[in-house]
């Protein structure tokens, strides 16, 4: 069973990179280069900006379901997939926050623009990396897993925030493509389809292989944790207790 399980790993893992490799190819050499008003060949920054927004949502949308399933029933594989999937989203999140400005930089003018689409970007960056911080001051593992579960239900609430923003209020972020409208609103050909859709494919399965390794690295953890408590606690000496005093 251990040899089947690694083999599905491996597989995903070739699949992750190889699919990668392809969006890359795609993105660079096939999709059509934008127009200078919308940035040129930095415009390329798309097909790996949006994937990775897409795999921050879906990174803290797994860590809702793991911090919920956890209050729920206490198992420890569902801490270990919240606290995972929350270090993946925090990372994916800073390759949005990086990628952007970069971008925005020729386009707009500027590095960062205070609207409502960047700044809740933000704001979810920061709740996620305090998850993170307050999971790594908490030195019990169960009250480690309940603080972080009730900060990975709370800080899902601005992920509609984010993702609607652009529709809510008025901002320089670009909408981009959506499922009803793929092609007229985002200006998006038959090539640049092709390497957004691979690319997102690419990020996707990027992603889950990246969640399966950082579970069983934490299962690992917890393993060897609990073979230093044993050892220590064999190496205790025990307490000496002193002989009744003779008259």
């Amino acid at each position: 069973m251990g040899n089947s399980t690694s083999s599905r790993f491996s597989l995903l893992a070739v699949a992750a990179w190889g699919l990668l490799a392809v969006a890359v190819i795609l993105a660079l050499f096939v999709a059509r280069e934008a127009t200078a008003d919308a940035g040129g060949p930095l415009q390329r920054i798309f097909y790996f900006h949006v994937p990775s927004a897409w795999v921050a949502y879906l990174s803290f949308a797994v860590v809702l379901i793991g911090s919920i399933a956890y209050l729920r029933t206490d198992e420890r594989r569902w801490d270990l997939l919240a606290h995972g999937a929350a270090e993946l989203g925090v990372v994916f999140t800073t390759i949005v926050l990086l990628t952007g400005p970069i971008w925005a930089r020729p386009v707009w003018g500027t590095w960062w623009q205070w609207d409502a689409r960047l700044t809740s970007t933000l704001v979810m960056w920061l709740t996620y990396v305090g998850y993170l911080f307050l999971r790594a001051l908490a030195t019990d593992r169960a009250a480690s897993g309940r603080l972080g579960a009730v900060v990975g239900i709370v800080g899902f609430i601005n992920i509609p925030i984010v993702h609607f923003s652009v529709v809510w209020w008025r901002t320089l972020h670009p909408s981009g493509p959506t499922p009803a409208d793929l092609a007229t609103g985002s200006g998006l050909g038959g090539p640049e389809l092709l390497a957004f859709f691979t690319s997102l494919g690419a990020f996707t399965l990027l992603f889950v292989w990246l969640l399966a390794l950082r579970v069983r690295v934490g299962r690992l953890a917890d393993v060897v944790e609990d073979a230093e408590l044993r050892s220590s606690a064999q190496r205790r000496p025990e307490p000496r207790i002193a002989a009744p005093a003779t008259r």
